[in-house]
């Protein structure tokens, strides 16, 4: 820098004033570096969230592996077809999430939802006893049963294993208690009128879920034992991964199966009569159907009394077979 000729000149404060700044923005980019190799500054991490025994760490793989990001959001990364999951474990808690994720076609209904309630596991970590202490628990979980619970989803069948659904689940409660300082934003549905977007009185879901108790008891006309199997079949979330066709969804079809020959894991079959439906209802690992693993599917004892499960196969007798 140059000055003309008899005007005052300031080329060294400038130069010493630019020195200066660049200084300062080195100083400031060395201390941001250094303290990006500090541990976490409070907050949370992968390996410190676990779920039942399964990693938050070994969840990501799974939720990478599935590419899960293809349609849904994390803190506002991802895809924005699906939910965003950011929230999900907290909002919807890990009894519905279990429910959910093995067979993800549909949405869970109140009988799926209490089925994983009574794993001991699943109850410890949602932190309630009850059905109705759950959905007070977790609002979003009420939501989706009411609104959603048995109808189809936009998300496929994955073929996700037990033990990659607890892991999920693990990395799902980690985003959870991550600080995402607000993000993502809650959405105002303020004027909309389509059916997701309207608020959800609570009486109506007092209504939706104290109903399913008695499901059956004021009928005014006689209801045949396979329609009630039927009705049962829904209510429980069978629906899920069993199709009434011969159609695989998770588990196999119901259409055509009474009767038929079922090849077993160990090379062995068996003759799909009353009692393997029945069994296979109340202890499904006794048995493990070949191309199935053991632990896909809960069992149901605790859950259908012997009419019940009686009402069932009955209704899978009329779907067709021998």
């Amino acid at each position: 820098m140059s000055c003309n000729p008899g005007e005052q000149c300031h080329e060294d404060v400038k130069r010493r004033r630019a020195l200066l700044v660049l200084a300062l923005m080195a100083l400031i980019f060395l201390a941001l570096s250094a303290v990006s190799f500090l541990d976490s500054r409070g907050q949370t991490v992968p390996s410190a969230v676990q779920y039942a025994g399964f990693d938050a760490i070994a969840g990501k793989r799974v939720f990478q592996s599935y590419n899960c990001m293809g349609c849904h959001t994390i803190v506002g990364n991802g895809a924005y077809f699906g939910p965003d999951l950011t929230k999900l474990y907290d909002r919807a808690g890990p009894a519905w999430l279990a429910a959910f994720l093995p067979s993800a076609g549909s949405w869970p209904t109140n009988g799926a939802v209490r089925l994983q309630l009574l794993d001991k596991a699943v109850a410890v970590e949602a932190g309630v006893e009850s059905m109705e202490a759950y959905l007070e628990k977790y609002p979003a979980a009420a939501e989706r049963i009411a609104r959603r619970g048995g109808q189809a989803s936009h998300m496929p069948n994955l073929p996700i294993s037990r033990q990659e659904v607890h892991e999920l689940i693990a990395f799902l409660k980690y985003t959870s208690a991550m600080n995402t300082e607000g993000w993502p934003p809650v959405p105002k549905v303020d004027g909309l009128t389509f059916p997701m977007a309207t608020p959800m009185p609570v009486a109506a879901q007092k209504i939706t879920f104290t109903s399913s108790e008695g499901a059956g008891q004021a009928v005014t006309s006689p209801v045949s034992t396979a329609a009630r199997g039927a009705e049962l079949a829904e209510d429980n979330g069978c629906t899920a991964c069993h199709a009434p066709t011969a159609a695989k969804v998770v588990g196999p079809g119901w259409g055509g199966l009474y009767g038929s020959t079922v090849q077993l894991a160990d090379g062995s079959s068996v003759i799909a009569d009353d009692s393997y439906l029945t069994e296979k209802i109340l202890n499904p690992d006794a048995r493990v159907v070949a191309g199935y693993q053991a632990g896909l599917m809960p069992a149901f004892a605790e859950i259908l009394d012997k009419n019940q499960v009686g009402d069932i196969v009955a209704y899978i007798r009329s779907l067709g077979g021998n």
